[in-house]
Order: structure tokens, then sequence, then C-alpha cells
């Protein structure tokens, strides 16, 4: 099974539709958002074609295949916009490993869920794959609003591995498990 896993879109039209053509390339079995889909957030500057009902157009295509966890920014009127159901946290069993999905602003790596291998989150528009107490913690980034000199990226999963990449494809980092 392969999981294309993407964070932080707050609302950016302009990366949703680079998010169709990463479906197009990567071709996953199924997508996992991790929240802050629609709202660019009061912290945050308003996001390149900043169109939160034609996000949800071009995410409703992919209904069937979506799991989704809820971010700090959304809200249940997002939820109304949007076909398919958003979670608290999303645990999967993938290559043997308990992996935990999650926005990141509650669970994150200096919060680590018990009883897991791999945490997986966004919220903080970073990025990377690193080990912590003997879990792995990968940060998708944001693809519409990276930190810290990061890019646009999103990752990839499978049954073997963690790819990170930015949004023309390029691995930025990788890990196996």
């Amino acid at each position: 099974m392969k999981y294309l896993v993407v964070s932080d879109i707050h609302g950016s039209g302009y990366y949703a539709e680079k998010i169709e053509e990463i479906v197009k390339k990567e071709n996953p079995d199924k997508i996992i958002l991790l929240g802050d889909l629609y709202y660019h957030g009061p912290r945050n500057r308003l996001t390149d074609g900043y169109n939160p009902m034609e996000v949800s157009k071009i995410l409703n295509k992919y209904k069937d295949i979506i799991l989704c966890t809820r971010g700090n920014c959304d809200a249940e009127v997002d939820e109304m916009i949007s076909e398919f159901k958003f979670e608290d946290s999303i645990q999967l069993t993938i290559g043997e490993k308990r992996f935990f999905f999650t926005h990141g602003h509650k669970y994150n790596i200096d919060n680590i869920p018990q009883n897991i291998d791999v945490l997986v989150y966004g919220h903080f528009h970073t990025g990377y794959i690193k080990e912590k107490d003997g879990v792995l913690c990968v940060n998708a980034g944001s693809i519409s609003l990276p930190k810290n000199d990061t890019p646009h990226s999103y990752l990839i999963i499978d049954d073997k591995q963690i790819i990170l990449k930015d949004i023309d494809c390029n691995i930025v980092d990788s890990k196996n498990f």
C-alpha cells in the first residue's frame, strides 16, 4: 500500500492543484491529510490562490481514498464542505510498524504518544525525519506555507520506507524502517 501524506494546505487553490499533479505522478492507494485544510490561520499570510471552496472541490474528488486528521485551524464548517470525515488521529499498521498520524498541535516530537513506532504530523510547516526515544518522528512540512527555509513538501509512505519530497517530487530525505 502506498500513502501520500499532505499537511497544512491552508486554503491554497494553487497548491491544491499541485496535489492533483502529485497524485497523478505518485499514484497513491490512500491520501492522508494532516489538517489545516482551508483556513489560513491568524498568524499566517494568505496562501497563493487562497480559495477554500476550490480546495474542497479538489480534495472531494479523492474522498474515497482520503483519511483526514483535524488541525488546529479546522472547524465544523470545514467538515460541512468536505465529503470525507475528520478524525483527531489515525492509527495504522504499515509494514509491521505502528503509525500514529495527527496534526501536530497536541502530539509531536516533544509529546510522543505511547506504544507507537512512527509519529507522523504537520503543524510546524517544517519537513523532517528524526528519531527520538526510539520513535521515528516525521513532519510532512507544509505543501503551501513552509517555514525555516524548508521546501513545499509532502510524504510518501509504503511498507518499507518514508520519503519526504518537495512538490517537484524530488527526494529531500528518506528513512527505511
